[in-house]
């Protein structure tokens, strides 16, 4: 196994943490089959006081995971399809974590492909959203509240940290609540290539 991203990197501020994800990888080995990506979106969620988080409200079951210390993950459900895959982030009880929203393919692409039905899309389509993300990747409920630095099914390897010219910041995408603040950061290319289409 690779070297993995140690806990300090997510012992910090969830929008420091955020920053520096892009360029990392996310790693699977679900089935025996490692799948992985570069990251290039993400967005930070921080506690009580970002009314867009899981943890504004306070302590809940689904919310539990959230308030581990940096460096577990955070799984839950959407629209009653999809999980979104998330990063742990500051000290335990803290209620912060950075979502992945995108990765590009590297290892298992062709793992990725079966796993969503999908032959001919573009590689850079078959995990460029949240809940494809998962899908592609094979992240389920049973990862959540997993350490991503000790569990051999889901970890992050450190990659290269883009640079800040390759990294755009935007508000936040799908909320209705704090939407001011500018906690979405998203490799330049692939923020193009969404506003072209």
């Amino acid at each position: 196994m690779r070297e993995r991203l140690p806990r300090s990197f997510y012992q910090r501020d969830a929008r420091q943490v955020a920053r520096d994800l892009p360029g990392r990888v996310l790693v699977t080995n679900i089935g025996g089959h490692r799948t992985s990506g570069i990251i290039t979106e993400v967005e930070a969620y921080l506690g009580a006081d970002d009314a867009a988080s899981h943890t504004y409200r306070g302590l809940t079951q689904r919310n539990r995971a959230m308030y581990m210390v940096g460096g577990h993950a955070y799984i839950y459900f959407i629209y009653g399809m999809y999980y979104c895959f998330n990063v742990v982030t500051g000290t335990e009880g803290s209620g912060e974590a950075v979502l992945v929203r995108g990765v590009e393919p590297l290892d298992g692409e062709e793992t990725m492909r079966e796993r969503r039905g999908l032959q001919t899309k573009p590689s850079k389509d078959l995990a460029n959203g949240p809940g494809k993300l998962a899908i592609s990747l094979g992240i389920g409920p049973e990862l959540n509240g997993t350490d991503l630095l000790a569990d051999p099914r889901i970890w992050i390897e450190p990659g290269e940290r883009l640079p800040d010219s390759d990294v755009i910041t935007t508000p936040r995408i799908g909320i209705t609540k704090s939407t001011e603040h500018h906690w979405r950061w998203v490799r330049r290319e692939d923020h193009k290539a969404k506003r072209g289409r």
